[in-house]
């Protein structure tokens, strides 16, 4: 199972808007055939797997990340050819995340004669698809608000600065970070500020562009900022501004998208924002924005899961904290961070939590 896993990481940046899946067919210790999905190629993990075994398969276990399916779509359900390949036992995490189909698979499998045995590692596999079970479930992307502070929670050392906090091991991380994201959001605030790229440079494959997403009420966004210059049909903003304004138009000229998301109070609705990404089959959003976005988005309880930039220094009073809330409306009832884990990325660590869990009372959508 820890290739099988291997396998379906290998997919990350490949998979989406389906999940990511690892597969392997075994006898004994002895691997006959493996593979992982990729959209483009079309063929699911279980089926690359049962193509490389051939013959070999009758008989055989498959170990596989996530149930096999059981519907015609892009490619023919991988529960018929499983069963045809003569596989006598199948080794599974946990069902689809997808309520439209759960379960169906095992069904179909156990009553061909397959054997099938469910729960091996499912906490780490429902890890995996996070993102594709929020979006699944509910039409809207999971959230990560990644963030870099000091030990005292200061994100810069004043407003609308930009103030250097991570190492360099941290900052290849949050490439990482970025690498397995659809989309990474942020606001005209960090934009002023930072003049960011917010580009993926991991070096990895993907088979879409990290898709720059804007959020500019007033569409004050520079002309002459890098991610105007660099836009190439990657780059949103979302504006509560007339989207034929003149400053509109010579937005779209260099390549950018504006799009109307109007709230009340001339702000950016973060609702409609994210409701218009799912509808572009963006499964992860990674919020790297400053502490008023950041704040909207938690008041607003739109984020699933934190990642905290721990840098081992000392801002002292008078720095921005990494977000605005209001303490007293908000300390009381903030939800307590779940599955915590914490990873060394020296100087400095990475904290990680969990605000919502994405597998439970969501509504249900149509499946994919």
């Amino acid at each position: 199972m820890q290739r099988v896993f291997e396998l379906a990481h290998r997919g990350v940046g490949l998979a989406h808007p389906n999940p990511h899946v690892g597969a392997i067919v075994a006898k004994g210790h002895q691997r006959l055939g493996e593979g992982f999905h990729e959209y483009d190629k079309r063929d699911h993990a279980e089926i690359i797997a049962l193509k490389q075994a051939g013959d070999k398969a009758r008989g055989a276990t498959l170990y596989v990340t996530l149930e096999p399916c059981c519907t015609t779509g892009r490619t023919g359900p991988c529960t018929q050819a499983i069963v045809a390949a003569g596989i006598c036992r199948v080794v599974v995490p946990m069902k689809d995340p997808n309520p439209a189909v759960a379960g169906r698979g095992f069904s179909e499998l156990r009553r061909a004669g397959v054997e099938v045995d469910v729960g091996l590692d499912k906490e780490k596999a429902k890890r995996l698809n996070e993102d594709f079970a929020k979006w699944i479930r509910t039409g809207f992307p999971f959230v990560t608000l990644k963030t870099a502070l000091t030990l005292d929670g200061q994100i810069a050392a004043r407003p609308g600065h930009a103030t250097a906090i991570s190492g360099d091991l941290a900052r290849q991380a949050v490439h990482r970070l970025r690498h397995s994201a659809d989309a990474i959001l942020t606001g005209i605030g960090t934009v002023l500020a930072d003049d960011p790229l917010l580009t993926d440079r991991s070096g990895w494959p993907r088979r879409r562009r990290l898709l720059r997403v804007v959020l500019d009420s007033r569409l004050r966004i520079p002309l002459t900022s890098r991610i105007v210059k660099t836009a190439e049909g990657d780059v949103l903003v979302f504006t509560a501004q007339p989207v034929d304004s003149r400053k509109a138009r010579a937005l779209r000229r260099r390549g950018l998208e504006i799009l109307p998301a109007s709230a009340p109070g001339g702000r950016v609705d973060l609702y409609a924002v994210l409701q218009e990404l799912g509808r572009r089959e963006v499964l992860h959003i990674l919020l790297e924005a400053g502490a008023e976005l950041n704040g909207a988005a938690l008041r607003a309880d739109l984020v699933d899961k934190l990642a905290l930039f721990y840098a081992p220094k000392i801002m002292g009073t008078g720095g921005v904290p990494m977000a605005e809330l209001p303490v007293a409306q908000w300390f009381s009832k903030a939800p307590a961070l779940t599955d915590l884990s914490v990873h060394p990325c020296r100087p400095d660590f990475i904290v990680e939590g969990y605000l919502h869990d994405v597998y439970r009372n969501h509504r249900s959508r149509r499946a994919n």
